[in-house]
């Protein structure tokens, strides 16, 4: 087998990736270990920034998402039994959120592809990449008892954290930054109606809490757990009274409650890795770097990386513009570190930390004070929420 480019992953980086190259004439095959049922089972992310939700029209996957996704102009940080709401739209220029599940993007990309005529094996095993430092890097895996080769000019690693493309980085050639948190969110997800037309975030002595969605029928919320905590300690009713103390009086009052249709823990995370490529091979999204999911930037950073990627193939297919290639790395981390010190920053105001003295929880609530009653303060809120713009190749 030949491609152009061969990527690993068909999770929405990889679907995004291959959908953009496709409509530009780049031969693209994606490989994926599991099924598309199981892609599509994962629960993850639902607000897009700005900038994804361009990528996605220029990707030609935007009508579901147009008809179904709620854009939202605003949210609200919720502190002291009081919530000041982020004018998103007011403080930008105009720009906002999407909130779209990344199940349904993922739905509408593999729609997309099929309808494209692109291909994607699945329930691929033994996924290798090799002679990635060389003009004629290829692939092996196995799949239906046999081993297959796919030959290809650049190799783009878009399989997640556990991977196997960082893993085939010779240890020596990248350096890692990790941040480990000292909780997870518990989430559920539940068919009832979201308590606001907007996120809440929510900081409390007790511990962090969200109040999201998936749509207006469906909802999703979060509270903070120490990170041994056990999903099985949680039944719906005590998630329900416990979000209910963390919230202002007001808005728990209008919260409505119902069965769980998920419940799930994640860890929290900060890690990047230097560079972000090697040889032929071009690391995205989790492959190379985890935020916390309080700043809702890892799905939208995937896509900043996709769109890096997707214009470096580009100006190399079309323009011969090889000498763009080692810029791919510094171009993505440049907005990766912005939004790891965002991400950061959101989860160190509205967390409550253990081994905090009361000094630190003084310095929490006056960082709050400050950045809900400055108009600068909003401001850098509400741009980084929104999202930086995308960087240049060539800047």
């Amino acid at each position: 087998m030949r491609t152009q480019v061969a990527i690993i992953g068909a999770g929405p980086s990889g679907l995004l990736l291959g959908q953009l190259l496709q409509r530009q004439g780049i031969d693209n095959i994606i490989v994926e270990r599991k099924s598309g049922e199981y892609v599509l089972s994962r629960i993850r992310a639902g607000v897009l920034e700005q900038g994804m939700v361009d990528l996605l029209r220029e990707a030609g996957v935007e009508e579901r998402m147009d008809a179904e996704g709620l854009p939202h102009d605003g949210f609200s940080l919720a502190f002291d039994n009081r919530r000041v709401r982020v004018d998103l739209a007011e403080l930008t220029g105009g720009k906002k959120v999407m909130v779209y599940g990344q199940t349904e993007v993922t739905r509408d990309l593999m729609a997309a592809r099929e309808a494209s005529g692109g291909q994607t094996i699945y329930e691929a095993d033994n996924v290798q990449p090799h002679a990635l430092d060389s003009d004629r890097p290829y692939l092996t895996f196995e799949k239906d008892g046999e081993t297959v080769r796919l030959d290809c000019d650049y190799i783009a690693g878009c399989d997640g954290y556990h991977g196997v493309s960082r893993q085939s980085i010779p240890a020596e050639r990248i350096k890692t930054y990790e941040k480990v948190y000292p909780f997870g969110w518990l989430g559920l997800l539940s068919d009832t109606p979201p308590v606001s037309d907007e996120l809440i975030y929510a900081r409390h002595e007790r511990g962090f809490a969200l109040c999201s969605m998936r749509s207006e029928t469906r909802s999703r919320y979060y509270v903070q757990v120490p990170l041994d905590e056990k999903v099985e300690n949680w039944s719906d009713a005590r998630f329900w009274e416990e979000l209910k103390r963390r919230l202002p009086e007001d808005i728990a009052a209008k919260l409505v409650t119902g069965p769980s249709l998920e419940k799930s823990i994640a860890p929290l995370r900060s890690f990047v890795v230097e560079p972000m490529q090697y040889g032929r091979l071009f690391l995205v999204g989790d492959a190379a770097h985890i935020v916390p999911p309080t700043g809702a930037k890892g799905l939208n950073l995937a896509a900043s990386d996709v769109n890096t990627l997707y214009r470096l193939m580009v100006k190399v297919y079309q323009e011969g513009r090889t000498d763009l290639i080692p810029h791919y790395s510094q171009t993505c981390l440049k907005r990766i570190w912005k939004a790891e010190r965002f991400s950061w920053w959101m989860t160190s105001i509205l967390h409550t930390f253990s081994d905090h003295a009361d000094f630190d929880s003084r310095m929490q609530q006056a960082e709050l004070d400050y950045v809900t009653s400055s108009e600068a303060g909003l401001t850098t809120l509400a741009e980084n929420y929104v999202g930086l713009p995308y960087e240049s190749l060539e800047s």
